[in-house]
């Protein structure tokens, strides 16, 4: 089940907490992985660590923002490796320079909204447009985009910005779904809950965790497994779809 060998997967954002539990189990399906990060040290860790665990894998680090630099990388990883199979679009910020502030709309500096909207929507955009001709020419592609349960649900805890990109993303890959399903490609979106990252204090995981029905934050791998799914073979008949993967913190 979900065998991927043969298969080059790249994952924007993958130097780091969800994008590199994706790339890990991409890997262990048997997927070459391009590992994608803005800071190219941390690409190369995360590649490296891969290879070390005996999958395969390269770094390639870019800004998703840089439509040039995208499309330059994936020419790299084509040149390297072939073209690429199965695109995750990952990379996600809520502020400037890729961290995450909180700010109701009325009090949230004007310059964030672009640099929000940059990376999680254009970034999805830019990477989608590399990625689809080779593979309508293979006829055969799997486009993974993570959102968050922002997206599809109102909040009042400051992610206004962040949510609007997010739902872009979600309403871009049901339409890229629409449009290349006769070309053997799926599109897909992940909508993720809260995933545990560099929290040390049990405290404050305990009180996230509390209010979710299966009573711990989500993991890396949680993200990974289902990513693996949605770019196997057996999901062929699965596209245009939203899942939300949140431990039950949203049904529907």
């Amino acid at each position: 089940m979900f065998n991927l060998d043969g298969k080059i997967a790249l994952v924007t954002g993958a130097g780091q907490n969800v994008g590199a539990g994706i790339a890990r189990c991409l890997a262990r399906q048997g997927a070459t992985v391009a590992v994608n990060d803005y800071h190219a040290d941390r690409a190369r860790q995360v590649a490296e660590e891969i290879t070390a665990a005996g999958g395969s894998a390269l770094a390639v680090p870019f800004d998703v923002t840089d439509l040039n630099a995208v499309t330059a990388a994936f020419a790299e990883v084509a040149e390297r490796t072939g073209p690429v199979d199965i695109l995750v679009n990952n990379a996600g910020t809520g502020g400037p320079d890729r961290t995450m502030e909180m700010y109701q709309f009325r009090e949230m500096p004007v310059d964030y909204w672009r640099q929000i909207i940059d990376v999680n929507l254009y970034g999805v955009l830019n990477c989608t447009k590399a990625a689809l001709d080779p593979m309508v020419a293979k006829g055969w592609g799997r486009i993974i985009t993570i959102s968050s349960g922002a997206g599809t649900v109102g909040l009042d805890i400051g992610v206004s910005t962040y949510a609007a990109a997010k739902a872009g993303a979600i309403g871009f890959m049901r339409h890229i779904a629409k449009e290349n399903a006769r070309h053997g490609i799926t599109a897909n979106t992940v909508a993720l809950g809260l995933v545990l990252r560099n929290v040390k204090d049990p405290e404050l995981v305990r009180k996230l965790a509390d209010p979710i029905p299966v009573g711990r934050l989500g993991t890396p791998e949680d993200a990974g497994h289902l990513v693996a799914y949605l770019a196997s073979e057996e999901a062929s008949w699965m596209t245009g779809q939203t899942i939300g993967l949140n431990g039950g913190t949203t049904t529907s």
